[in-house]
């Protein structure tokens, strides 16, 4: 890895960890006052309409991974010319994407939602308000995926991270605003102001992308040769992505069938929590993964297999740094965190951050697969095992199961879909070293995963944790599994490459 690309996604990183631990504290502590605000039955029919909209977004979802690789790719080969063309064509897409969706969503979730969902009588006026709210946020995100994506492939995180940082502060506001000012129909009004939010954050974006990038001033525009390779290569994303929101959004519908909305209340509340979590691993692979485009668009395969072997190796260890603190303090945290802790949220709290920690191995190496444009077997074999999530946990929920099962089916699937990845990397990759993965990634991690495991084991069956005031024992905890993946998990030219980074930014070298 050459030490520009290094330094490049070192400062990509940095900018976007102070991004993620402002827009962290504050989304928990919006959930908190949301939470209180609505209470459990509100806040669990917002949590599984808004989610059921979300499933709708599988297409864009798609789109947004092929726009990435399109313009990461272009930049790469140094074509402006051809990144504009890409630009305008993706825009033109995601314009056919949003008049779709709405079809969709105003035809078959509408039946849905009305017929099928779990949902109070009372509350079907202001589910059906959500539900709209939702679909126009869900709109306006279609519309502003390319800008995000030109954002992103150009690495302008600083951008990035500002703009995300005042959407944050916007959604707090609301949260303060339904809790203090608004006292009656607050989950109507709370979709509302969401929806205004989120034109909001759009226009900045756009605002940011017409000043800055001359490939974004463009108008309804496509090349057809263009087009269909793009819509070709999100054709097959869709089914991945497809198969992802299935795993999170479908499965939180299927246990509002069996249980209603308060259980979607305890989803919501631990999804909240990994999300805040496993962001910080995703702004550390956001700023790598471009790097991983340009290294194959160059035929670099050597600096592709570096930033895919240590990119995965150090997404892992950082999601470990945050989860396991998290892990042994669960149930003090969410009583700190929440006025009413709804029932599961603990144990589905930890499961999901348990599962995160597995997927962290795919960021990468997903990133890889996908720069070589050659997806086909990979959304085909990766997407079905990903989507077996819906109708296992359905048949085991059918049987009389605990809700728990869900994650369960999650976690023994995400271990299956790293082997088919790292198959289908070699595939498309042949240089791709397996056994170099293998030893430099997977093998360290198993180590400190089972040390962690075995403290963790020791501490709560000592009732440790529950003796030791909540400061010290986070502390502690982050001390310990430092300490672990410092001694087990990185070897000497890791461990130096990391005390130098520090001790030059302690410098200010």
């Amino acid at each position: 890895m050459s030490s520009i690309a290094t330094k490049r996604i070192a400062k990509n990183t940095v900018m976007l960890y102070i991004r993620m631990f402002l827009i962290m504290v504050m989304t928990l502590y919006t959930s908190r006052i949301v939470l209180a605000a609505l209470g459990v039955v509100d806040y669990g029919i917002y949590n599984v309409v808004s989610g059921f909209v979300v499933m709708l977004s599988f297409l864009n979802g798609a789109m947004a991974q092929s726009t990435q690789r399109f313009m990461a790719y272009e930049i790469g080969q140094g074509n402006k010319e051809r990144l504009k063309t890409t630009f305008k064509t993706a825009f033109t897409i995601h314009l056919i994407i949003a008049l779709i969706i709405i079809i969709l969503a105003e035809t078959i979730g509408l039946w849905f939602l009305n017929y099928v969902m779990n949902i109070p009588a009372d509350q079907m006026y202001a589910a059906n308000w959500v539900y709209q709210c939702s679909i126009l946020s869900f709109t306006i995100s279609i519309i502003q995926v390319p800008y995000n994506a030109c954002i992103i492939a150009h690495e302008k995180m600083q951008a990035y991270a500002y703009i995300g940082i005042i959407e944050v502060i916007m959604k707090f506001s609301v949260a303060f605003l339904i809790s203090s000012v608004v006292s009656s129909e607050r989950l109507i009004v709370y979709a509302v102001m969401l929806s205004g939010v989120s034109l909001l954050t759009c226009g900045f974006y756009v605002t940011y992308c017409w000043r800055n990038f001359t490939e974004c001033i463009s108008r309804w525009y496509h090349e057809r040769k263009l087009f269909n390779t793009m819509f070709g290569y999100a054709a097959w994303s869709t089914l991945g992505t497809f198969a992802w929101v299935c795993k999170s959004q479908g499965c939180n519908l299927i246990l509002n069938i069996f249980f209603g909305p308060v259980i979607n209340a305890a989803y919501g509340i631990s999804a909240q929590v990994n999300t805040a979590v496993s962001n910080f691993v995703l702004n550390f692979t956001t700023a790598v993964n471009p790097q991983i485009v340009k290294s194959y668009s160059q035929d670099d395969f050597g600096n592709l297999q570096k930033l895919v072997t240590y990119g995965s190796k150090f997404s892992f260890f950082l999601m470990l740094l945050l989860s396991f603190p998290i892990l042994l303090n669960t149930d003090r945290l969410l009583h700190i965190w929440l006025t009413e802790v709804p029932d599961y949220a603990i144990i589905f709290t930890q499961l999901i951050i348990i599962n995160s920690l597995v997927e962290t191995f795919s960021y990468c190496m997903g990133a890889g697969i996908q720069a070589t444009g050659k997806i086909k077997y990979y959304q085909i074999i990766v997407g079905i095992t990903v989507l077996l999530n819906l109708p296992l946990s359905y048949l085991f929920l059918r049987l009389g199961y605990s809700p728990t099962v869900i994650y369960v089916i999650t976690i023994i699937l995400s271990f299956i879909a790293i082997a088919e990845r790292l198959g289908l990397l070699k595939h498309t990759v042949p240089t791709f070293s397996i056994s170099t993965f293998t030893r430099k990634v997977l093998v360290p991690a198993f180590f400190v995963s089972l040390a962690a495991g075995i403290i963790y084991y020791m501490c709560v069956n000592s009732r440790l944790i529950n003796d030791t005031n909540i400061i010290i024992s986070l502390l502690l905890s982050f001390l310990t599994i430092t300490s672990i993946i410092l001694i087990i998990g990185l070897n000497t030219s890791e461990r130096r490459l990391i005390f130098n980074y520090l001790r030059n930014k302690i410098l200010h070298k």
